[in-house]
């Protein structure tokens, strides 16, 4: 029995043009090579796929494939498939002086980016540690459980499974008093800042104050809310709430200050939850690495002290990897209907990837992720911290209990030239003052904000010593 033609083979868009089937197709194919559509390296379909798709005989496609063959566009060979060369013949270019401008209607290839040779920047965990196995059978049970209709356009607030599982599980380990009724699952966290930001100023907020030390991206994602930001004030307790009473809202890292790596004193954590009660203000609490801390009891979340004035922000970007792009916000009663409503009509993350973070964590193989990485984590913290009182003792670490990144304060006026020297060896590193706010009442301090989630492990020692290389002393 012949095979239907809709199942042979792979799709190629190309509509023969000019006198006669195989010159037009012939001309076709040339010209999708030559304009960077058909790439270097791309299968192309058989010629009996092709013929089948465009409705013309199977030798007027073989044809036209020798011709460009024959002239270098394409290459053939048995058991490879038909594809495009990959040093076909060059595009004629126009020349303009000394310049040469790329072919009508090819945008010019950019350059590729030179990799650093080691990255300590701040903001992504060891991804050569991302539990493929344990992911891949968790994705493998949820799939199997999963009712057809879970892959139907879902509820704007996620997937009840996991929403179901993000409420034990925070309310276990991180002290969330969460419903799953309250929570809406987004994708990362930026987005449920977005979805935050567009609800308050629904509601007429005009102001929310941010720390004077974070994410400028942050401020970005609000103001692009219509959303005016203004810094607190900071000293070695954190941030101060007391700093901007006219303010609609807060945006804190409570349990451990980005980039500072202090967490909130308990007197200011009282003091912000009772600015909330007293102003009718919304905390926005954002706990980004709130399951990695190394040297004594974890942080609780500031939600669970009034958890109708504080919503909780969390993401799986640092824990397992920024990639999946899942986060969640747990709100209060009202605000997870207008958070929902703001997230559109149907759910906008991938099911699956919802359906197996829920079996992750249901399974427990999330716990068991999460404190092998902790400890993975603690004992490059404690190298680096050796190794920098050894060899650098002139940088001073502060901010090590939690996290997945230290601050190492330097001596007056030297962070630019250690962040261009660097540079120069190859080491990608941000110093402080790209994550101090502008408008911040703070005084300028010189620090390096130092990740030690991101190398793999065969790349740690090298990466320590290059540091201690650029560091003064």
């Amino acid at each position: 029995m012949a095979e239907p033609w809709a199942t042979l083979g792979i799709d190629l868009l190309v509509e023969p043009t000019g006198p006669g089937l195989r010159r037009g197709l012939t001309d076709a194919l040339r010209e999708a090579v030559r304009s960077g559509r058909l790439t270097p390296g791309t299968r192309l379909p058989s010629s009996r796929a092709l013929a089948a798709d465009l409705g013309i005989a199977r030798n007027t496609v073989a044809d036209a494939y020798a011709d460009l063959v024959a002239e270098g566009w394409l290459t053939a060979r048995q058991g490879s498939g038909t594809r495009v060369a990959m040093g076909a013949p060059p595009t004629p270019s126009r020349q303009w002086g000394s310049e040469v401008a790329p072919p009508s209607g090819t945008a010019p290839r950019p350059r590729a980016a030179t990799r650093p040779a080691y990255d300590l920047r701040p903001g992504s965990p060891d991804l050569a540690s991302f539990p493929r196995a344990e992911w891949l059978k968790a994705a493998r049970r949820a799939l199997t459980a999963a009712p057809y209709q879970a892959l139907d356009y879902g509820d704007p607030r996620g997937r009840p499974e996991l929403r179901a599982a993000l409420a034990g599980y925070l309310s276990r380990a991180r002290g969330v008093r969460a419903d799953p009724e309250r929570i809406v699952v987004c994708g990362g966290f930026a987005h449920g800042l977005k979805l935050l930001g567009t609800v308050l100023r629904a509601r007429g907020a005009r102001t929310v104050a941010v720390e004077s030390y974070g994410l400028d991206a942050h401020r970005r994602i609000l103001a692009g809310c219509g959303l005016d930001t203004v810094p607190l004030p900071f000293d070695r307790r954190g941030t101060d709430p007391g700093g901007s009473p006219a303010a609609d809202a807060l945006l804190l890292t409570p349990a451990h200050q980005f980039p500072m790596g202090v967490p909130l004193h308990r007197d200011r954590r009282t003091a912000v939850v009772d600015w909330a009660r007293r102003t009718g203000g919304l905390v926005l609490e954002d706990d980004y690495d709130g399951e990695f801390r190394y040297d004594r009891q974890p942080v609780g979340a500031l939600q669970g002290l009034d958890p109708d004035r504080v919503v909780y922000l969390g993401t799986a970007s640092k824990s397992l990897a920024p990639g999946l792009r899942l986060a969640w916000m747990v709100l209060p009663p009202g605000l997870a209907e207008e958070a929902a409503t703001a997230k559109g009509d149907v759910d906008t993350c991938g099911a699956l990837d919802q359906l197996t973070l829920a079996e992750f964590l249901t399974s427990g193989a999330y716990d068991r992720h999460v404190r092998a990485t902790r400890l993975r984590y603690r004992r490059r913290r404690d190298a680096l911290v050796a190794a920098v009182a050894a060899r650098a003792p002139e940088a001073g670490v502060t901010g090590i209990a939690a996290g997945l990144h230290v601050l190492l304060r330097l001596p007056p006026g030297t962070e630019q030239s250690v962040v261009q020297a660097a540079h120069w060896r190859g080491l990608a590193l941000h110093g402080l003052a790209r994550y101090r706010n502008p408008a911040a009442p703070a005084e300028p301090v010189d620090a390096l904000v130092v990740g030690y989630g991101t190398p793999p492990d065969h790349a740690w020692s090298g990466a320590l010593d290059a540091l201690c290389a650029v560091l003064p002393g």
